[in-house]
């Protein structure tokens, strides 16, 4: 289950040496932007340049109108064309489930702003233009024309979620764009090879796996599960059937609940009925958050346990009082308060000198490995990257160490971790 060093956390309510105490949500600070920083926020292009310190609430632009424009000049020859090298992102940054996208995104950026104090990718700046598209597949779609159409995007990067990715999939293929280290486990970005995405992370099947049999271990069979209703939600539940069957079982009951929805006493009402000694869930924070409230009101003892998708720090702040103390999450990257992990200490410092107060969390931990991952197939593409040589680069990245965390991947196979580990959440926050 959780390993040695969680447990310790769990058992304690502390953490040994990892540097500040928990501070508040670095997205509602306001401090002032400096004012490079203040003119690129005009242009909505959120950009890590030399010398320059990001902001804790850079302006997010809004859904960008749906625009078929044609890609022109070095962009549509998918070659890099100007000193900076523009990084095209389109994930939740307001709505409901807004700190997925912007906690992936501080990670990421503490990575990128440091990469161009230091000069960039040969000599380029790398520059990330986020848009907001709620968590909303309509939105997701004329984002991403706008990024590979006006505002010329070299590449996408970190997206999120399944049914705002399958969305925009026939574009990728079509434009010959390669969309890197995408927020899903789904199966549709790995099965069949999905030849301009590159997965970072391991798949949900994975994750569930995992869940399912710490579950069967512990002699929880009365499994049931609640998903979203959306790509998402399907893609979890039948990768929860799977596991389920290779221990001879199937699900008690099965509810489902619609994406970004708190109206979950229905769900957790017919599941409850099926008695079940633990739920699966698929689902955003939002969700699950109310479902665990709603099953918690009904008596339920049944274990929960979510995948990593669900947000583990949107998670905890949704549940105040003890009621997250003992629910489950899977988790596809280390632990970020374990020091002893290289890029973790990595990660803790350069968040330290991006945010005012530090605070860690395994979302924003993905967005920095994914931002450290990119950088280094850019370094093996050239001064003068194109598209292809940057697809080239990744599949030759076929044992590539980050610093305690180990990607492969090859022409046949574009997922780069199987990493899985689980953790329970306690009364308290782990750390800042």
């Amino acid at each position: 289950m959780a390993s040695r060093f969680q447990r310790f956390c769990l058992r304690t309510g502390r953490l040994p040496n990892v540097g500040p105490t928990l501070g508040v949500d670095v997205v509602r600070q306001n401090r002032p932007r400096p004012p490079l920083q203040a003119a690129i926020a005009a242009t909505l292009v959120i950009a890590c340049v030399a010398g320059c310190r990001p902001a804790a609430s850079p302006r997010i632009s809004g859904p960008a109108a749906g625009s078929g424009a044609a890609t022109t000049g070095a962009a549509a020859r998918g070659t890099a064309g100007s000193r900076d090298l523009v990084l095209g992102q389109s994930a939740p940054f307001s709505g409901p489930s807004a700190q997925l996208g912007r906690d992936y995104r501080e990670g990421a950026m503490a990575w990128f702003s440091e990469l161009n104090r230091r000069g960039g990718v040969h000599g380029r700046q790398l520059r990330l233009l986020s848009l907001d598209d709620r968590y909303e597949p309509a939105l997701t779609l004329s984002n991403t024309r706008r990024l590979i159409g006006p505002d010329r995007a070299f590449i996408l990067f970190g997206y999120v979620g399944t049914p705002t990715v399958k969305a925009v999939l026939p574009l990728l293929e079509r434009e010959r764009i390669p969309l890197v280290a995408p927020l899903t486990g789904a199966r549709l970005l790995r099965e069949p090879l999905q030849p301009m995405v590159f997965n970072l992370r391991a798949s949900y099947q994975a994750e569930i796996d995992r869940i399912v049999n710490d579950l069967v271990r512990a002699g929880r069979h009365r499994i049931a599960v609640l998903h979203q209703e959306d790509a998402f939600g399907e893609d979890g539940l039948r990768a929860t059937r799977s596991a389920l069957a290779r221990h001879g079982l199937k699900p008690v009951a099965v509810a489902g609940v619609q994406r970004n929805s708190t109206a979950t006493d229905g769900a957790a009402g017919q599941l409850n009925r099926a008695n079940p000694n633990a739920v699966v869930i698929i689902s955003a924070y939002p969700s699950s958050a109310a479902f665990s409230r709603s099953l918690q009101r009904l008596g339920s003892t049944a274990q929960l346990m979510n995948v990593s998708f669900v947000g583990t720090g949107g998670l905890q702040d949704a549940l105040s009082g003890g009621q997250a103390s003992g629910i489950g999450i899977s988790q596809v990257v280390p632990f970020p308060w374990d020091r002893q992990v290289p890029v973790v200490a990595e990660y803790q410092r350069l968040m330290q000198r991006q945010q005012r107060t530090a605070r860690y969390g395994f979302t924003s931990l993905e967005g920095f490995l994914a931002a450290r991952w990119l950088t280094a197939a850019l370094q093996r593409a050239g001064a003068n990257p194109s598209r292809q040589a940057l697809v080239a680069a990744f599949e030759g990245m076929n044992n590539v160490d980050l610093g305690g965390f180990r990607l492969k991947l090859s022409p046949r196979d574009h997922q780069a971790s199987d990493f899985v580990d689980l953790t329970f959440l306690g009364s308290q926050r782990w750390g800042p």
